[in-house]
């Protein structure tokens, strides 16, 4: 068996990682172009300084990237816990406080992966989790349409419908219009012809697989503002609409602008409560995604939740006494390393290197980069994730799969990502508990002879079905009632059934039970198989 195409398989039977440089690396340079303004946006939505932010991806790509199972997923500072950091330390009143719960809410989601709580993402239906991925790439395209117009009042990476400012995701687009910047627009637009067009000059360049489209399209977008500040100043893009890394003379300077926990307020009931928030929030959050993420793996690997849970944990334990942000595995940077070509967690690693080398060196020139240019890269990826074909498919899989898929997308582009996938999970759920009425209840009917048959495990659920069916049977007729399949019958459908047979004669009903040596259910065995 070659390694070409697929994870190799070891003599055990188990898939060790891929691990190509020559893939992995430009992935890494992409997923950190998408990360870094992520991250200060991120920061700035939270009340947390900018650093905070940086030092999150840093932690979240070399420390989680490190220890976590999965090949694929990025992790770092996630959208949805602004709203909890915002509150958490406005309640607190004290920043340091805050790290405090998030260090034990590290130790909380440790404490889970050693409990096993990863397999509850298993129980996310498949629907659930590609509605969850079409509704980030929506989601993508409908938060960078302002920014790609010279409209920057949101933060980068703000995934809600809802904005703090009082407006929403439409009203933004709207305000955008309205307002749009003419360099902006130049800017997006060269910027999106060069990572459209990259992709035909690569093959004919030697080395070029090695230069990410992404990269080039930042690059052109950078030097387009530029020269349009010397050719014709007025359309050109301020620092407001350009990343803003803070600067930083040497790691001295990175090290006295951190924070520490508070552990005198370790055992506070509000420390202990939000702790509490962020440990369950983070792994849900973190779940989800590296579910996301491992749908989207053309190796269709599959990551163990436990040992993720683990590596969150730790990564938040550190982020807490680093001063840093809350992580979580995070779709959308997850989603640009696959589709940026990533084989192995070593695109993950070295996205984390490139932040904290941003951070102390490149801050000058990275400032330089509008946000105009990202929004390119941003809306493409959104494309990918969204496509029109991605609906159909589904419509043909039944409203069984369609219905929770688009609900799922319908929530998550109204709400936030949480409040989506718990809405969407309960329409799944609806879909599953509906499913199994219909299927395990089969009747058929052959002249005078009606077949009542489970064709599966019979819960207490499926009794209104079934008084439905017996309330409805004609009188001279047979009724074989075969239970023969089904290892479970709940006590109170054995009762429905008995009552049936009693009663079956006075409405001139014959009723039997199809008894069988091999069935697995007591009440359908045969006496001399008891």
């Amino acid at each position: 068996m070659t390694e070409s195409g697929s994870a190799a398989v070891s003599r055990g039977g188990t898939r060790r990682p891929l691990m190509s440089p020559r893939d992995d690396l430009p992935a890494a340079l992409v997923v950190f172009l998408v990360a870094l303004p992520l991250c200060l946006g991120i920061a700035l939505a939270s009340g947390a300084p900018l650093l905070a932010g940086i030092v999150s991806g840093v932690i979240g790509g070399v420390v989680v990237g490190s220890l976590s199972g999965s090949q694929l997923s990025v992790s770092g500072p996630a959208a949805g816990l602004t709203v909890i950091v915002l509150a958490g330390v406005a309640d607190l009143g004290s920043y340091p406080a805050f790290l405090t719960a998030v260090v034990l809410g590290g130790v909380l989601q440790v404490g889970l992966g050693f409990l096993r709580a990863g397999a509850l993402a298993h129980f996310v239906p498949v629907s659930v989790v590609r509605g969850m991925l079409a509704a980030i790439g929506l989601i993508l395209i409908l938060k960078q349409i302002p920014h790609a117009l010279g409209y920057d009042a949101d933060y980068e990476g703000d995934e809600s419908f809802l904005e703090p400012s009082g407006g929403n995701t439409f009203s933004d687009i709207g305000a955008a219009i309205v307002g749009a910047e003419p360099g902006a627009i130049l800017v997006f637009a060269l910027a999106l012809a060069a990572l459209l067009g990259w992709g035909r000059i690569v093959p004919r360049l030697r080395g070029g697989q090695w230069v990410p489209a992404p990269l080039i399209a930042v690059v052109v977008g950078t030097v387009a503002n530029v020269v349009l500040g010397g050719v014709w100043p007025a359309w050109e893009l301020q620092a407001s609409h350009r990343v803003a890394i803070p600067a930083l003379a040497n790691a001295a300077d990175l090290a006295a602008s951190l924070s520490f926990p508070d552990f005198a307020r370790i055992l506070d009931p509000a420390v202990l409560r939000l702790a509490l928030t962020l440990g369950l929030v983070a792994s849900v959050e973190s779940l989800l995604s590296v579910e996301a993420a491992d749908k989207l793996d053309p190796h269709k690997r599959h990551t163990p939740m436990d040992r993720e849970l683990k590596a969150q944990g730790v990564g938040n334990i550190l982020a807490g006494l680093l001063g840093a942000l809350p992580v979580t595995a995070v779709i959308v940077r997850s989603s640009a390393n696959v589709a940026a070509g990533a084989q192995s967690k070593l695109s993950t690693i070295v996205h984390g290197v490139l932040l904290l080398i941003s951070a102390l060196l490149l801050a000058p020139v990275l400032n330089l980069v509008p946000l105009a240019a990202l929004a390119a890269v941003l809306i493409v990826m959104g494309w990918r994730l969204a496509r029109p074909r991605l609906l159909l498919e589904q419509r043909r899989r039944g409203a069984a799969q369609f219905a929770p898929f688009v609900i799922t997308i319908v929530a998550i582009l109204l709400t936030d990502l949480l409040i989506g996938i718990c809405i969407g999970v309960l329409v799944g759920v609806f879909f599953v508990v509906r499913s199994n009425f219909q299927s395990a209840l089969v009747v058929t009917r052959d002249g005078d002879t009606v077949l009542v048959r489970f064709a599966k495990d019979v819960s207490f659920l499926n009794k209104p079905s079934l008084i439905r069916v017996f309330a409805a049977i004609p009188a001279d007729v047979l009724v074989i009632i075969d239970g023969t399949r089904a290892q479970f019958i709940d006590h109170d459908v054995r009762e429905c059934i008995d009552d049936f047979v009693a009663t079956a004669p006075g409405r001139g009903i014959q009723a039997e039970l199809r008894r069988s040596p091999g069935s697995a259910n007591p009440m359908f065995k045969t006496e001399q198989a008891r």
